[in-house]
């Protein structure tokens, strides 16, 4: 029987013709929302002049690079499993080891705070 594969099949046709479909509106809501607020927050707070729906869609890609970055290699999962990591390696620690491992990230914070 081949009911696997059919149903495979029909789950990627669906992706495929969903996913476009979805970043479409999205970006259409994204830079609609991001136009009319510019458009009715910043004329009378700023002075700021009008903008395009084309000009809202180019501030998000902006504020994307200056303030979200991209993802490395790892991504963002990549970032908060180091993080687990570190915690997973302190709760091993004997307490005399942690205290050691405090005295030195504070002393290096110390360092960096008189070097500023």
């Amino acid at each position: 029987m081949c009911f696997g594969r059919e149903r495979s099949k029909n789950f990627w046709i669906k992706r495929i013709l969903f996913v476009p479909i979805a970043t479409a509106a999205g970006l259409f809501i994204f830079g609609s929302v991001v136009m009319l607020l510019w458009n009715a927050l910043l004329p009378g707070i700023l002075g700021a002049g009008t903008i395009t729906f084309w000009q809202a869609l180019g501030i998000l890609v902006l504020s994307k690079i200056l303030f979200g970055g991209f993802p490395g290699k790892h991504g963002r999962r990549g970032f908060h499993r180091h993080g687990y990591d570190i915690r997973e390696k302190l709760s091993n620690l004997s307490p005399e080891e942690k205290e050691k491992f405090k005295k030195e990230w504070w002393d290096k914070f110390e360092n960096k705070t008189k070097q500023l």
